[in-house]
């Protein structure tokens, strides 16, 4: 398995290009902001073949560079209906003060191939099977992407939970934005991550790579769903878009 991942442009947002080796297809998962460069780095480096991107939610710092990455290598995107407006209306989805002043640094819009990502569904993509989870709390259309543990190449690789804004290592996603909303956020919290094994490798949209171990034992929002107190809390960190 390769998993080459680079946090891109101001927010610092992680994009993961995901295949089962070096010199084979792969699938591009939330290039954002200023991506684009390191996108294609990556294909060069890895000598990879793009396939797809499928991204975890429609803020701007996730789905930037969708445009010229599937342009410049004829591949569809991949999104969830209640998001999909995000990609060509960017203001909308950040509320119409900062969207605005965003406007007017960045060109956005819609790839012409999409597809739309549906909760429970795997997809089958450059020789991969991603589980979608639906996932909304961060946005409404928020999704995970799950691949199960697997054994190759004499080695283990354990799985792997691609959580976009839903988790990080000690956090979870900001919800002061539209579309946002801290109760549905600590639900899917509890009925996403809380199943997965200890050993699940999270790879979130900002910040370091965690497990789900670790936030088990230290992540004070995972804790508060474990314990059953859930809908409390009034509002989520302000981390990432």
């Amino acid at each position: 398995m390769l998993i080459a991942g680079f946090p891109a442009g101001a927010w610092g947002t992680n994009c993961y290009l995901v295949a089962p080796a070096a010199g084979e297809e792969c699938v591009i998962i939330d290039p954002g902001h200023q991506a684009a460069q390191g996108v294609e780095d990556a294909v060069r480096k890895h000598r990879l073949k793009p396939v797809a991107v499928i991204l975890t939610h429609g803020h701007i710092d996730h789905v930037a560079s969708v445009v010229p990455v599937c342009g410049a290598h004829d591949v569809p995107a991949w999104i969830h209906p209640a998001d999909r407006f995000m990609m060509s209306d960017p203001a909308k989805a950040l509320g119409r003060s900062l969207g605005t002043q965003l406007m007017g640094e960045l060109t956005v819009g819609e790839p012409s191939d999409v597809h739309e990502l549906t909760d429970g569904a795997t997809v089958a993509l450059a020789g991969l099977e991603l589980t979608v989870a639906h996932a909304p709390g961060h946005t409404k259309g928020s999704v995970t992407f799950g691949m199960p543990e697997s054994t190759g190449g004499g080695s283990d690789v354990p799985p792997v939970l691609f959580s976009g804004d839903l988790l990080f290592a000690g956090s979870v996603g900001r919800t002061d934005l539209p579309g946002g909303d801290p109760a549905e956020l600590l639900e899917s919290l509890g009925r996403v991550c809380l199943p997965l094994d200890d050993s699940t490798v999270v790879l979130s949209g900002h910040g370091p790579q965690t497990t789900i171990g670790r936030e088990r034992a230290t992540n004070p929002y995972l804790r508060e769903v474990a314990t059953g107190y859930g809908s409390g809390r009034s509002a989520a960190p302000r981390r990432g878009m």
